[in-house]
């Protein structure tokens, strides 16, 4: 019969063996495509910074970063799944405000709190959103939309990315400062919302800029103001909204990466290392910079306290504003 000692010996030799596979694991990481999951269907701002990050990101791995789109219930499908994923760091969510910081606060039967069920990486950028119109809108200038709403209350209608997203938030925080009410139609992503627009379909949009740089480019769209304190290089002649009469007005959309809670440490740092040099080569910069994207790259718990501050804020907001989806 085996006495304690032989047993305990055994138990820790048993525990040893089990624990060098899974630390060869995590220095190996990745040995096969990593999938990056991006919470709105293709076309928008979110989904053109995730597959150009994720090109640079997956040549420094060595591995491909694969993108998914699913813009499904306002991001949360795309939420809830990469929570459930296992935390080995083969799938990463594309977070921004609306999964993680927005969605708990405005949808009342939402179970996950993502502030508690995901790792984060790192926050990748921030980019500010431009208030648009078609090119044969009957709205000329941002304080033209503004009027016709006070004179017709409710008669204005706006898309966005989704419910919970910048676009959406950026619009009700716009709408709210300025007294007036306007129908709100979601899409599942700023693409979708964005071709319905050049339809003729909706008054005007409050979207991120790279989302719709194209367009304004080409004379499609025409930005009428951006939502930052001061005016952005990138459209130096278009007035911010705080310039317009209302000075507490501000908004901005970031992007980052966040994992599944229980992330081994090393494998987060390798993909927040990656990410950091991927944003480093001139190619990604360039194309952040030209399209007025700040470049970011902060800590895991830098990211995790700016999350919970943007919580707390739009949870304040919403609640305030009376805005939540059964």
């Amino acid at each position: 019969m085996l006495n304690r000692r032989h047993l305990s010996l055994l138990l820790a030799a048993g525990c040893l063996a089990a624990a060098i596979p899974a630390a060869q694991a995590q220095d190996a990481f990745p040995v096969r495509p990593v999938k990056l999951v991006v919470p709105y269907a293709a076309g928008g701002g979110t989904d053109a910074i995730a597959r150009l990050v994720a090109n640079g990101v997956g040549e420094k791995l060595g591995q491909a970063m694969v993108v998914e789109n699913n813009g499904t219930a306002g991001g949360n499908v795309a939420s809830q799944r990469v929570a459930g994923a296992d935390p080995d760091g083969y799938t990463v969510l594309m977070a921004n405000q609306g999964p993680m910081v927005v969605n708990p606060h405005l949808f009342k039967n939402l179970k996950l709190d993502p502030l508690t069920a995901f790792d984060p990486v790192t926050l990748i950028a921030r980019t500010p959103l431009v208030v648009v119109v078609s090119k044969n809108s009957k709205f000329k200038s941002f304080e033209e939309i503004i009027a016709f709403g006070k004179a017709n209350p409710g008669a204005l209608t706006y898309g966005s990315a989704g419910n919970g997203s910048a676009s959406h938030l950026a619009t009700a925080l716009l709408l709210s400062q300025a007294g007036i009410s306007a129908v709100h139609v979601p899409y599942k992503g700023a693409g979708p919302a964005l071709n319905d627009m050049l339809g003729g379909r909706g008054d005007f949009m409050v979207t991120t800029l790279p989302s719709v740089l194209g367009l304004v480019d080409s004379g499609e769209m025409i930005p009428l103001a951006v939502t930052t304190k001061e005016r952005v290089a990138k459209l130096p002649n278009v007035p911010a909204v705080a310039e317009r009469g209302y000075p507490d007005y501000e908004s901005a959309a970031w992007y980052g990466f966040a994992v599944p809670k229980g992330t081994p440490q090393p494998v987060i740092d390798k993909l927040r290392s990656a990410t950091l040099d991927a944003l480093a080569t001139p190619v990604i910069k360039e194309r952040l910079n030209a399209e007025g994207t700040t470049i970011i790259g902060d800590t895991p718990q830098e990211f995790a306290a700016m999350m919970k501050s943007e919580s707390a804020r739009w949870s304040t907001f919403l609640g305030q504003a009376g805005i939540s989806i059964d």
